[in-house]
């Protein structure tokens, strides 16, 4: 079983809200980049990936959440963290029953993330040289 249909069968085993606002939340995801990928790790948690992970999501009793792994470097204009915010690299967003998915808003931030990862690999592999490289670089001085 490859990954989406796995988080298909987590989906659809949520009989209750949850599985609805999680569906909701994964089709966001997917609809913000045709270039992500989706991924199923550690024992069970859908993770969304594009030149690094964006997010990975979780239901719980009563929420489902969406962890970003970079979200501390990210802007949100639209006030979409509400969990996580004392850390220094991860921030979430909380799901609750009531609440409704802002669907333009989330898009946006996935966007953000996705930004994120390509500018921070882009900074990364600038002026990076390969090992052997670097060791030569430093024997002829």
């Amino acid at each position: 079983m490859n990954a989406s249909e796995r988080i298909d069968e987590l989906i659809a085993g949520l009989t209750d809200w949850r599985g609805a606002t999680f569906a909701r939340i994964r089709q966001c995801v997917l609809a913000a980049d045709p270039a992500i990928v989706e991924e199923y790790k550690w024992m069970g948690s859908p993770v969304w990936s594009r030149d690094g992970m964006i997010a990975v999501a979780n239901a719980h009793k009563g929420k489902v959440k969406l962890t970003f792994a970079h979200g501390a470097g990210l802007a949100d204009p639209d006030g979409l963290f509400n969990a996580g915010l004392e850390g220094n690299e991860r921030r979430a967003i909380d799901f609750f029953e009531s609440d409704d998915v802002d669907e333009r808003a989330l898009k946006a931030l996935i966007r953000a993330a996705i930004d994120y990862n390509q500018s921070h690999l882009k900074k990364n592999t600038r002026g990076a040289q390969p090992k052997a490289r670097r060791k030569q670089a430093a024997g002829d001085a």
